[in-house]
């Protein structure tokens, strides 16, 4: 199944599109060394959390915006042989150079897909999710997930990924796990889900919080639900 590299970023929003110039840039290489889809996403619909948020994430400045992104890879073989040139190619290093955000506050990490559902292609939207799962409970989150996924593909969406944390390094200032305030006994989900328009999203939506099927599974959600990072984003690039 699909491989994922997730990434957060905090990007000033004065820079937004010295950012696309950037990532278009780069989209080639990446491509050229093994990733079959690299998405990049604006933050739209980003919002303030009581315990945690995307904003606080990325320790994110009032000046910036988070980014949403990430990189599809056929396998995990396939990662990580790119990464290995990643790491080694100088082309890739005078993109690093050129980066117009603060790479030191970016989050990444490998993910390994539990579900992918639906149509690979182009969204006009894009709901991103950083979820802390405790690891004794793969298997229930799963099955929950599976059910919520039929549910936003019924109401509109074009595509569901939940994928569950495999190479998730602690970062010095910033990281998957401190973003979701993790514990020991928890790993990441990095999870994202396409809709054709922010339009079918927002109605779609509405639609979803209505369904009896997902107000009946609301109490026994195998995660602790107040840690969840959510938010809307407008996909900028996707090659």
């Amino acid at each position: 199944m699909t491989y994922v590299a997730g990434f957060v970023a905090a990007v000033p929003a004065a820079n937004k599109e010295a950012y696309r110039k950037h990532v278009t840039d780069a989209a080639p290489l990446f491509k050229e060394f093994g990733a079959t889809r690299m998405v990049e996403a604006w933050g739209d619909d980003v919002p303030d959390g009581k315990v945690t948020d995307f904003k606080g994430a990325v320790k994110a400045k009032s000046d910036e915006v988070v980014v949403f992104s990430w990189m599809e890879f056929p396998s995990k073989a396939a990662h990580d042989a790119a990464t290995q040139k990643i790491m080694s190619d100088p082309r890739m290093k005078e993109v690093a150079d050129r980066m117009p955000f603060d790479g030191k506050r970016m989050i990444y990490g490998g993910f390994a897909s539990l579900i992918d559902d639906g149509t690979r292609t182009k969204p006009g939207y894009v709901d991103g999710y950083l979820v802390p799962v405790p690891t004794a409970q793969k298997g229930a989150y799963l099955a929950m997930a599976q059910k919520a996924a039929q549910v936003f593909k019924d109401h509109g969406a074009i595509r569901v990924v939940e994928a569950w944390g495999d190479d998730v390094p602690d970062g010095k200032v910033t990281d998957y796990k401190g973003a979701v305030k993790a514990t020991s006994d928890e790993n990441i989900v990095y999870s994202w889900v396409e809709w054709p328009s922010k339009q079918v999203r927002d109605e779609g939506w509405k639609k979803v919080m209505a369904d009896e099927r997902m107000q009946s599974g609301q109490n026994s959600m195998p995660f602790d639900g107040k840690r969840m990072i959510y938010g809307g984003f407008a996909p900028i690039l996707d090659a």
